[in-house]
């Protein structure tokens, strides 16, 4: 495994494959769970990332399953502190059941306040290493949410609070808020990132693609670590049973899959860990947040630590328009 510090040099070193937890105790069940984050663990993996939403849309659900199965594991193997723990709040369904993500519980104070505590129960801690606000909230002010993640700063409830699904202009809004009122702003944030390009006008609702703006804004912040989820396309790019998304299906995307396997069978390495090679050496670099329901499934994406692209290579995958 290899490491890098979170939201610059003086933030807690993390694993640079971030381990995605979303069906943990819903589509996968405890035993398989527990199978690959003691795989993840074995390997040097350290960083974990759930959300208090995960997968509230499966049947019988409520969004705790995922950050349930997580804690009963860290106590079973005693390993908290061996791990830096990401979750999210603010995009759970108020009340459950309601029409999502239009009854989405949003960014305020008083939500933030509630939602830790459930969080922190679920994953039996006293404290969360990295809490994102999962989607943005037009309507609560960025300086109530931001002071409501200093607050939590402050009591050692969270370690640094990041964000997800944020456009640029609303990230910097809201570190400008958090250094108005003198607390910690966003040490994180993370977006739907891969090789593959969507297509113009692509719509993936409150979840979007990285976009040209983010990253160039990403390149010159050093401070916030990108990190990035569906960087594999879950499984699209080398299981057959799987389709690419429509977002990303245009002529442009078949043309990055030539390239992508002809640059794979050079390197004697799947597509996919090409592709995460590729984003933990771009620019800026991304740490992925990679997915796997089997150990076989996590160990091919661990075979992405330390292949190195060759500058020629990876001019050939950015050079596909």
């Amino acid at each position: 495994m290899e490491y890098t510090n979170l939201g610059g040099p003086g933030g807690p070193r993390v694993s640079t494959l971030c381990l995605g937890t979303l069906p943990f105790g819903t589509r996968i069940d405890e035993a398989a769970a527990f199978a690959v984050l003691d795989r993840f663990h074995e390997a040097g993996g350290t960083f974990i990332d759930t959300a208090n939403t995960y997968a509230f849309w499966e049947p019988g659900a409520t969004g705790a399953e995922s950050e349930l199965v997580i804690g009963r594991w860290m106590r079973s193997r005693g390993v908290r502190d061996e791990l830096v723990l990401a979750t999210k709040v603010g995009a759970l369904p108020d009340p459950p059941g309601s029409a999502w993500p239009e009854c989405a519980e949003g960014l305020s104070a008083p939500v933030i306040r509630r939602e830790v505590e459930k969080s922190l129960r679920n994953l039996g801690t006293d404290r969360i290493d990295l809490y994102y606000a999962h989607i943005d909230d037009r309507r609560t002010p960025v300086a109530e949410t931001m002071g409501a993640f200093g607050e939590l700063v402050e009591a050692g409830k969270i370690g640094r609070a990041g964000c997800s699904n944020f456009a640029a202009w609303r990230i910097e809004e809201s570190r400008g808020a958090a250094v108005a009122a003198g607390v910690p702003d966003y040490a994180a944030v993370q977006q739907r990132y891969t090789y593959l390009r969507p297509r113009p006008g692509a719509d993936f609702g409150v979840n979007p693609h990285a976009s040209e703006e983010l990253i160039d804004y990403l390149g010159t912040r050093p401070e916030l670590t990108f990190t990035a989820y569906t960087t594999q396309l879950t499984g699209a790019y080398t299981d057959p049973s799987k389709e690419v998304p429509e977002q990303y299906r245009h002529q442009g995307s078949e043309r990055r899959l030539k390239v992508l396997a002809e640059v794979a069978a050079e390197l004697g390495a799947t597509a996919n860990q090409v592709v995460l090679a590729w984003a933990l050496g771009g620019e800026p670099p991304v740490l992925p947040i990679v997915g796997a329901s089997t150990t076989a499934q996590l160990d091919e994406s661990l075979g992405a630590v330390g292949l190195r692209l060759p500058a020629e290579l990876r001019k050939r995958l950015d050079d596909v328009d």
